[in-house]
C-alpha cells in the first residue's frame, strides 16, 4: 500500500538541557520514516533547499526527495527549546509552499508546518483521496516579531477529513472550545474521526462513542516528531484493518514506543514489534463513554 505525505521536511535545532542538536525533521520525514517502517510505499509531497544536508540519509532508510521537492530557498527551519514536555517554537526560515497533489496513494496525510499546504490545495486533497488525516497545526500558526511561533484562532472548512490529530490548544483554537465539546464541534464540523491528544491522556471520538486511553507515565525526553509517528501509525493501521479502534492502539503504541527510546530527534521513529507489543496491550485497557 501506499501513503502520500503533505509537508515541509525542516531542520530542526532541538534545544534541551544545554545541548543543541540539528537533525532532520518534521512530518514529511517523521511520518515518511513510520510509514515505511509499516512496510508502506511513501510518495512524498514536500520541500527543501540546497541546505538540506539529510538527503543521502533518509534515502538510506527509503525516504526519495524528487528533484521537483528541491528549492532554490532554504529549508524551513525551526529552533525548538524543550523543557519537559513543554517547547517553545521559533520559526527562522521557511520554504516553497507545496502545491502538486497527483498521486495514486491509498491515503493522504496533510501536516503543514507552517501554512504551505493552502487551504485550496487542501481542498483539492480531499477530493482526491478517500482517507485524509489532518494535522492542522501549521493553519493555526503564527509568527511574532522575536519569531517565535503562537496560535491564532482560525477558521477551517473540516469537511471530507477522515481523522484530525489535535490536542487542547490546536482545538480551541478551532472551535472555541474544550476537551469534550471540542471534539463535538469537530466532529460537527465534518471530521469522521477526531484523535484527541493531551499529553499521555489520548481519546478519539467515532460516532457517539468515545474511546479513551493512557500512555503509561515514563521519564520524558524529546517530544519532537511524536505526534507525527502517531499520525501515521493510525493512517497506515486504518488503511491496512478498516478498524479505527485497533489504530488509535497501533498510534498510542506507536507514540509510547517513540517515547520509551529516548531518543532525539529521527532516531526516536520506532520499529514494528515494539508498537505491536504495545498496541495489542493498550487494546485490552482501553475504556469508552459515549457521548
Amino acid at each position: 500500500m501506499k501513503i502520500a505525505i503533505f509537508s515541509h521536511c525542516t531542520i530542526d535545532e532541538i534545544s534541551q538541557n544545554g545541548t543543541v542538536t540539528t537533525t532532520a525533521g518534521g512530518p514529511a520525514c517523521y511520518c515518511g520514516l513510520t510509514a515505511k517502517n509499516m512496510k508502506f510505499e511513501i510518495d512524498l509531497h514536500t520541500k527543501a533547499g540546497v541546505d538540506f544536508s539529510f538527503k543521502s540519509s533518509l534515502e538510506k532508510k527509503g525516504i526519495f526527495l524528487s528533484q521537483s521537492s528541491i528549492s532554490e530557498k532554504p529549508t524551513t527551519r525551526f529552533l525548538l527549546n524543550i523543557s519537559g514536555t513543554e517547547r517553545e517554537l521559533y520559526l527562522k526560515t521557511r520554504c516553497d509552499p507545496i502545491e502538486s497533489i497527483k498521486s495514486d496513494a491509498d491515503g493522504a496525510i496533510v501536516s503543514p508546518v507552517f501554512d504551505e499546504v493552502s487551504e485550496d490545495t487542501l481542498d483539492e486533497i480531499k477530493e482526491n483521496f478517500d482517507f485524509t488525516l489532518l494535522d492542522p497545526q501549521g493553519y493555526l500558526r503564527r509568527v511574532a516579531s522575536d519569531n517565535k511561533i503562537f496560535f491564532e484562532k482560525t477558521m477551517m472548512d473540516l469537511s471530507k477529513i477522515t481523522a484530525l490529530k489535535t490536542d487542547p490548544d490546536e482545538a480551541f483554537y478551532l472551535t472555541g472550545l474544550r476537551e469534550k465539546e471540542a471534539m463535538v464541534a469537530l466532529q460537527k464540523k465534518g471530521v469522521k474521526h477526531v484523535l484527541y491528544t493531551n499529553k499521555q491522556d489520548i481519546t478519539m471520538l467515532v460516532k457517539d462513542r468515545m474511546y479513551h486511553l493512557k500512555i503509561p507515565n515514563m521519564k520524558i525526553g524529546d517530544t519532537t516528531g511524536v505526534g507525527d509517528i502517531f499520525c501515521a501509525s493510525f493512517t497506515c493501521s486504518y488503511l491496512k484493518e478498516k478498524d479505527p479502534i485497533w489504530a488509535i492502539c497501533f498510534a498510542v503504541g506507536a507514540a509510547q514506543a517513540a517515547l520509551e527510546t529516548r531518543a532525539t530527534g529521527l532516531d526516536k521513529v520506532p520499529v514494528g514489534g515494539d508498537t505491536e507489543r504495545n498496541a495489542a496491550y493498550l487494546y485490552n485497557l482501553m475504556q469508552f463513554s459515549s457521548v
